[in-house]
């Protein structure tokens, strides 16, 4: 008979050996998905970006700021952030909004697309928008 704990003074983990699935484990043979990556699309030009289910742009007039808020998470954006949060509505395609940036703030157009799209790939990255 076999002692219930190994040599380091652990129990040992026999559940994994008996096929077993415990809660929070993955069955033998599955791919554990990447969590990071959840809604993680290049955002193109063409696209057309959304706030992520459960995911809103609320302002906190307790704080004096706004914040995205979500399931068991919240964000505060610095103010050019916010600035395109507020055109993420689900009708403007990243082209459009990057024209009404560039012509609000007198910028190269070039410019604003590549923050906005870097910005816009690190929200997806986290969840809070998507495509």
């Amino acid at each position: 008979m076999r002692p219930a704990l190994g040599a380091a003074g652990c129990a040992a983990l026999r559940l994994c050996r008996a096929g077993l699935c415990p809660a929070r484990r993955l069955a033998a043979g599955r791919r554990r998905p990447d969590l990071r990556r959840r809604g993680a699309v290049s955002l193109a030009g063409a696209s057309v970006p959304r706030l992520g289910r459960g995911m809103k742009l609320r302002e906190d007039k307790a704080r004096g700021q706004w914040i995205v808020m979500g399931p068991e998470r919240m964000f505060v954006p610095d103010e050019i952030a916010l600035e395109v949060l507020r055109l993420v509505d689900g009708a403007r395609s990243v082209d459009a909004m990057v024209d009404d940036l560039a012509a609000r703030f007198a910028a190269p157009r070039e410019e604003i697309l590549a923050d906005v799209v870097a910005m816009l790939d690190d929200l997806a990255a986290k969840g809070v928008v998507v495509a």
